[in-house]
C-alpha cells in the first residue's frame, strides 16, 4: 500500500476531482461513469472519495488487495468492479463482491465465471476485453474475433455481456491512441448497439489517467482513473 498520509490523499483528490469532472462535462458524448482505480490506495482514502467526492464506482486490479480492503470499504453506496487480469482459480473469491468484471478474454474464464455465479444465484455482468493493439503480452480478444466471442457467451445462463473494455498499447502517440479508441468504438457500436442490444445501457470501458480525454472524445462511457485522481503511485 502507499505510504502517503490520508490528509495528503485528501488534498490531491479535492484538487483533482474538479478538473476531472470539468473534462468529463466538456468531452463526454453522454452519461459517463467515473471509476476510481484504487490499486495501492488505502481503504480510508477510498472511503473519503465515496463519502465526500461523489465516487460511486471503484475498480481493483488484484484479487488479494480487493479481499484485504473489502470489509473496510463503505459499501452502502458503492459499486465494486474488477478491472485486472483474472485467473480462473480466483473467480470464486470475488464473484459475490463485484458488480462487473472488465477483463473477460477466454471461454475458459467465461465458463468459470458462469459456474461460480450459478452457485450463488447471480447473473454476473462482464465486459469483453479487446486486444486492440495485437500485443502478445496482453490478454484480450482480437478485434476480428470480438463479435463471434460475444455471440458465444449466449450459452452461459449466469453471464451477461454488457460491453467492451480496452487498454491500447502504452507507447503509442496520441494520434495512434485515438485510432485505437476509434476502432474499439466502432466494434462496440456494431456488436452492442446496432445488433444485439440496441439500448443505452451498454458499457464501453475505455480510457485511463493518461488517455481519458481522448477516450471520451471517441465515445467512452466509463473511464478508469487512478493517478489522475489519487496522485502518482509510489
Amino acid at each position: 500500500m502507499s505510504e502517503r498520509s490520508l490528509n495528503e490523499y485528501i488534498d490531491i483528490m479535492e484538487r483533482s476531482i474538479t478538473n476531472i469532472r470539468a473534462d468529463i462535462a466538456h468531452h463526454a458524448k453522454g452519461n459517463v461513469t467515473l471509476l476510481a482505480a484504487t490499486k495501492t490506495v488505502p481503504a480510508e482514502a477510498v472511503n473519503y472519495a465515496i463519502d465526500n467526492l461523489g465516487i460511486t464506482d471503484i475498480g481493483e486490479n488484484r484479487v488479494q488487495e480487493l479481499l484485504e480492503k473489502y470489509d473496510a470499504l463503505h459499501k452502502e453506496r458503492l459499486n465494486i468492479h474488477f478491472i485486472g487480469r483474472l485467473q480462473t482459480n480466483k473467480v470464486k473469491y470475488i464473484i459475490d463482491k463485484v458488480c462487473l468484471i472488465h477483463s473477460l478474454d477466454s471461454e475458459k474464464l467465461a465458463a468459470e465465471i458462469d459456474r461460480q455465479a450459478r452457485k450463488i444465484g447471480k447473473v454476473m455482468d462482464v465486459l469483453v476485453e479487446i486486444n486492440i493493439g495485437g500485443e502478445q503480452s496482453k490478454g484480450g480478444i482480437s478485434p476480428e474475433n470480438a463479435e463471434e466471442f460475444v455471440d458465444s457467451l449466449s450459452v452461459f445462463t449466469n453471464i451477461r455481456a454488457r460491453g467492451l473494455m480496452v487498454i491500447p498499447p502504452a507507447t503509442v502517440s496520441r494520434e495512434e491512441m485515438i485510432k485505437y479508441f476509434g476502432q474499439t468504438y466502432k466494434i462496440f457500436i456494431d456488436i452492442f448497439q446496432k445488433k444485439l442490444h440496441n439500448d443505452n445501457s451498454c458499457i464501453l470501458s475505455m480510457g485511463m489517467s493518461d488517455s481519458y480525454i481522448e477516450a471520451l472524445d471517441c465515445g467512452s462511457n466509463l473511464i478508469r482513473l487512478g493517478s489522475a485522481l489519487f496522485g502518482k503511485r509510489a
